[in-house]
């Protein structure tokens, strides 16, 4: 175990002095072992404190850090958001932090691991929590700010600091094989989408018909979903930032969801990436592995609602759009013209 251990160290060393910019995520997978097995390894200017698995009580602790950074990823898209989080809501398997900042759904049955850590930086000291599930694949970071309160920080990490024991890794479920279509009852599916009363609903309609989300959107009919280019993402970004629409963008994991509300102005590509680098919100999403996209529309008793949903080739979520909305209120008509507008030059 210690040759190993020295033998990582020392792999992980090189990886960095060739590319300094890697990021952990990279360099984890270049060593084939996980992220949290990595930020368990230790570094030389990085102190790592274990925390206790008390992950409701740590995230309803983090509003005493005052303003941070909020990172929730998948392999395909980084969502970054500024603010405070707010008082912890939910329950102890599904927590809710609501705000105009900070707007989150923390599924805490997949969190397993989490990490302080002070790393020394050119900039200085760069402090963060950091949660892993299982199989080690980051669900959140947070990272303190200029401004964050580094004294709460400190009193937070010593509150809730484990003894120094080994991690346990478990390897992801191969996921299951989805059903064929044609054992699907498509006139009962359509029937059950078209009474829909909330967008909160999709996923028990999924369940009930055992579908996968992309296979119920290619067997939902035209006027409830249709299939749009991977260049939609950019050409709606594009739109929302020239006509300063508001619009909301989700992009989450199995531990997590991460909302942003509000416009978008400084729009970016940068190589395979898309990039939004506003002051409080940044997103980098890979425009390369899209490799479907939906409009979709869902029956509401506030009205329908229209999303653009990105997926990969695993069919798994990239990130969702939606015109920015709140329960009780009819969807923006400003949102509903630009996803009309991507719709027209689609069939142009």
């Amino acid at each position: 175990m210690i040759d190993n251990v020295q033998d990582l160290k020392a792999r992980r060393a090189a990886l960095i002095a060739a590319e300094p910019q890697m990021r952990a995520r990279d360099v984890a997978a270049k060593l084939n072992i996980s992220e949290a097995e990595l930020v368990a390894l230790g570094k030389e200017g990085v102190v790592t404190t274990r925390l206790r698995a008390e992950f409701p009580a740590i995230i309803g602790a983090v509003p005493t850090l005052g303003n941070v950074m909020a990172l929730t990823r998948n392999e395909s898209c980084v969502h970054e958001r500024k603010g405070t989080y707010g008082k912890l809501g939910g329950g102890a398997h599904v927590g809710l932090i609501v705000g105009d900042d900070i707007d989150l759904r923390i599924f805490f049955t997949e969190w397993r691991t989490g990490f302080a850590l002070i790393e020394e930086t050119k900039m200085g000291p760069r402090r963060s929590l950091q949660f892993f599930d299982a199989a080690g694949v980051a669900i959140h970071k947070i990272y303190l700010t200029d401004t964050s309160d580094v004294s709460a920080f400190d009193a937070l990490v010593a509150n809730f600091a484990a003894p120094e024991t080994m991690i346990e890794i478990t390897p992801r479920k191969e996921r299951a094989a989805p059903v064929a279509d044609n054992s699907v009852d498509v006139t009962a599916f359509h029937a059950a989408w078209d009474a829909l009363k909330d967008t909160h609903e999709f996923h028990g309609l999924l369940v009930k018909f055992k579908l996968q989300r992309v296979q119920a959107l290619r067997l939902a009919g035209e006027r409830r979903a249709r299939g749009v280019d991977a260049s939609s993402l950019r050409n709606i970004l594009m739109s929302a930032g020239a006509r300063t629409t508001p619009i909301m963008v989700f992009v989450g994991n199995p531990g997590m969801i991460q909302i942003h509300t509000g416009p978008v102005a400084n729009l970016k590509p940068m190589g395979p990436w898309f990039n939004v680098l506003d002051e409080k919100f940044n997103l980098h999403l890979r425009e390369d592995r899209i490799a479907t996209a939906w409009v979709v529309w869902k029956p509401t008793d506030d009205g329908v609602v229209t999303s653009l949903e990105l997926f990969d080739a695993e069919g798994d979520t990239i990130a969702t759009l939606f015109g920015k909305r709140k329960p009780g209120q009819p969807e923006d008509e400003a949102w509903r013209n630009l996803v009309a507008g991507l719709l027209t030059k689609e069939a142009a």
